[in-house]
């Protein structure tokens, strides 16, 4: 089953991510770095987070996995900073009308 995911961390930003295998143990590449620039010493003490599957295929390509994760960072705004932890495609910000 190849499977696409959504985590949501405990300041209600968001990370979308794809698994070709549907690992239950694996929680994606977000960076680490980004995540902990958001929460205190105190915060990461006790520290939850929610894996929710919100795609999954047992027939699609590989390609059409990444094409399907590309839209729902898009459709989501995951890689938008103030949203969520995506960090590609850039997040170009709101068009004007």
């Amino acid at each position: 089953m190849k499977i696409i995911y959504k985590i949501t961390y405990p300041n209600g930003k968001i990370y979308i991510g794809k698994d070709l295998t549907d690992d239950i143990n694996y929680f994606g590449s977000a960076s680490s770095g980004l995540i902990a620039k958001d929460f205190s010493r105190e915060q990461r003490r006790n520290f939850k987070v929610q894996k929710e599957i919100i795609w999954e295929s047992e027939s699609a390509s590989d390609s059409e996995v990444n094409q399907k994760e590309v839209e729902l960072i898009h459709e989501l705004g995951s890689n938008n900073p103030a949203i969520g932890y995506n960090q590609w495609p850039k997040f170009v910000g709101l068009k004007k009308a």
